[in-house]
């Protein structure tokens, strides 16, 4: 039985995630703030074969004590999907340092110290695959519009990471990607979004799937299309 982590798992893509990988008969270890309120999760965990832990991502301490638990625990899909849009920090004008750093705490950060932390778990799988939810709107050559400073700025940063751990896990057999999900219907984008979660999630679970050590550190979108840096 192969096994996948996933933080931000309590809702969203990352609720869709535990439910279709719980569904194909993988062992799902879904990450969430609080367990005790993730209902949907708990749900699902009395069907199928999904683990719940407790992992704020902006306590280092959470990840670190995470890394405890799950210690020589195969996790063959490291998926980092935690993350927030940053509306306070968006625009000129109305940006602040407290602003900018919980952005980069969440989206930068805790996926850059869960893969320090997690990485001889994802070496001692079969699969040996990291991939990081980011978003097209990171894309310098895509940026028309402006905005989004710190969101964007993020996922920039995130991308980075991503493509520095595949040139120093390669050694591992550890492979990463960077994922565009597209503009889904989820609290982050909105009930006008053009993508289900269900069809956002079963495209991306297919190219985590199909990722080779060739193609590592790569930036792709969910239907498998390739992202201008």
């Amino acid at each position: 039985m192969n096994t996948v982590l996933i933080t931000g798992a309590n809702r969203g893509l990352g609720l869709e995630f535990s439910r279709q990988y719980a569904q194909a008969g993988w062992k799902v270890i879904a990450c969430c703030r609080s367990v005790e309120q993730a209902e949907d999760l708990k749900k699902l965990a009395v069907t199928h074969d999904v683990e719940l832990q407790k992992l704020d991502v902006t306590k280092e301490s959470d990840i670190n004590e995470l890394a405890i638990a799950l210690n020589g625990r195969p996790i063959d899909h490291l998926i980092l999907n935690a993350g927030v849009l940053g509306e306070k920090c968006a625009n000129l004008g109305e940006m602040t340092q407290s602003g900018w750093l919980e952005v980069l705490t969440i989206n930068t950060v805790a996926p850059a110290l869960l893969i320090q932390a997690l990485r001889e778990n994802v070496a001692a799988s079969e699969l040996k695959t990291i991939a990081g939810i980011s978003t097209r709107v990171s894309s310098l050559d895509d940026n028309g519009s402006g905005g989004m400073y710190s969101y964007r700025a993020s996922k920039v940063a995130l991308n980075q990471i991503l493509v520095s751990a595949a040139r120093n896990l390669a050694d591992q057999g550890i492979k990463t990607i960077a994922l565009h999900p597209g503009w889904v219907q989820t609290d982050m984008g909105g009930e006008g979004a053009l993508f289900t979660v269900e069809q956002s999630v079963t495209g991306l679970r297919k190219v985590i799937g199909e990722l080779t050590l060739e193609d590592s550190g790569c930036f792709r979108v969910f239907d498998g299309s390739s992202v201008a840096w």
